[in-house]
């Protein structure tokens, strides 16, 4: 029989067909995910956690007693009833910033003790001298360490939110400075429209070297990588071991004696040598970016332990997928460590700015833990319940998940006789010719 040759191989319409099939799934597929968790934040934003701190002490107005931060809370909440793309928190100034350093709430807008005083100053019988005159202020805190963008989005909403309370002071003020007899100057009038100064300052600093918050994301996207690509490496490699598979060294090609095995102990080997390449993977990328490229980190034997066993879940969960689907759990283990769970992991964009299709993906994808243990590790000072008891569980749950599918699918192979290469016997068996049973000789059609 001739040898196909190159055009002829290319004339082949299952070859077009299947790889058309295959190359549009996972373009069609990366795209609708990629692209349609974050083509819309603003628009799938509901119920941002933001912390409304009223530190206000009040002041006496001719003859009463007023707290103006409190009719800055109520208006901020009537404002989010018809509006739930903020969740605003009414918290004290301490609580607020325990959730600020747990990741709770993405930002807080604080206002001050002296809130009243400085408002009743503005219009007091004998103003303060111009120099000693302190402007009513209200001031927003940001979180980067819970993530950039929800953070820019928390501190926009709580900017907007002093604004439109400073304008409807201004408007309160004008109104008291109008009934009085001596009509104020054009500057003065022009202060008084817009009292309130809105300072911005950083809720939770995060390190200069953390990425602006993103260092979390990064490694854990390295660590995600490093467990599919180990994987790849050892499921190639054991084949190779076992005589399933050539290797190629330039023009030479080699390949060791078919060793047949079953399924359940290839998949064990595989397990086993994951393990052993989890310790130096790990043991190389906390070198590399904390030594090398000096990442700002702190609690480096758990973030030594966090990272060996993260790679090495992953890379058991894909070598379960390898076994059970052969090829196309390459893919799959794709589909699931990256194209699901980078858009759903809630690191660049927030899981409250994320369509509901998402969200539910972000409970139970990967990468979404494991980028809140590791935020809790580099910037919340290893806090459990910043993220990192999520973590560890949910890497608890999807070991015993990834070992119980594969070694249960792998079982039920063995069992059927669906090994991956014929054993010598069951080829021999099937050359024989049949005997007849009357002679034993061979029967003829």
């Amino acid at each position: 029989m001739p040898h196909p040759t190159p055009p002829s191989v290319l004339r082949r319409p299952q070859l077009w067909i299947g790889t058309g099939l295959i190359a549009a799934v996972v373009s069609m597929l990366f795209a609708l995910l990629y692209v349609g968790g974050n083509v819309n934040p603003k628009g799938n934003l509901r119920d941002l956690p933001v912390a409304l701190v009223n530190t206000d002490s009040g002041a006496d107005v001719n003859g009463r007693h007023v707290n103006l931060g409190e009719q800055i809370v109520s208006g901020i909440q009537k404002a989010a009833k018809g509006d739930k793309s903020i969740d605003w928190q009414v918290v004290s100034r301490e609580e607020a910033d325990k959730r600020l350093g747990r990741g709770k709430v993405f930002g807080a807008l604080v206002i001050p003790a002296d809130y009243s005083a400085t408002v009743a100053a503005l219009t007091a019988p004998q103003p303060a001298p111009p120099g000693q005159a302190a402007p009513p202020t209200l001031t927003v805190l940001t979180n980067q360490a819970a993530g950039s963008i929800g953070s820019s989005m928390s501190s926009q909403a709580a900017q907007k939110a002093a604004h439109a309370a400073s304008a409807q002071l201004g408007q309160e003020l004008l109104k008291q400075a109008g009934a009085q007899k001596t009509p104020l100057p054009t500057a003065a009038q022009l202060k008084l429209a817009d009292p309130v100064t809105v300072t911005v300052a950083d809720g939770h600093p995060v390190g200069a070297r953390s990425a602006m918050g993103l260092s979390a994301f990064y490694y854990a996207l390295v660590l995600v990588v490093c467990g599919m690509l180990g994987a790849n490496v050892v499921n190639s490699q054991v084949d190779t071991a076992l005589g399933y598979l050539h290797t190629d060294f330039g023009p030479v090609r080699k390949r060791e004696p078919v060793q047949h095995t079953s399924r359940v102990r290839t998949l064990a080997i595989g397990i086993a040598l994951m393990l052993g390449l989890s310790l130096v993977m790990g043991t190389l990328v906390e070198v590399a970016t904390v030594g090398i490229l000096d990442m700002d980190a702190s609690h480096l034997g758990l973030l030594w332990l966090y990272s060996v066993a993260t790679i090495a879940v992953v890379g058991i969960g894909s070598l379960a997928l390898f076994a059970a689907f052969g090829t196309p759990g390459m893919l799959l283990a794709t589909i699931v460590f990256v194209a699901m769970a980078v858009p759903s992991s809630g690191a660049t964009v927030p899981v409250q700015a994320l369509p509901g299709f998402f969200r539910a993906l972000a409970e139970f994808e990967p990468l979404r833990q494991i980028t809140e243990g590791l935020r809790s590790l580099l910037y919340y000072g290893a806090q459990a319940d910043a993220g990192l008891t999520r973590a560890w569980a949910s890497m608890g749950v999807a070991l015993v998940a990834a070992l119980v599918f594969g070694f249960a699918v792998t079982r039920l192979y063995d069992r059927k006789g669906l090994h991956r290469i014929p054993r010598p016997e069951a080829e021999a068996g099937a050359a024989a010719p049949a005997e007849t049973p009357e002679t034993g000789a061979p029967a003829t059609a």
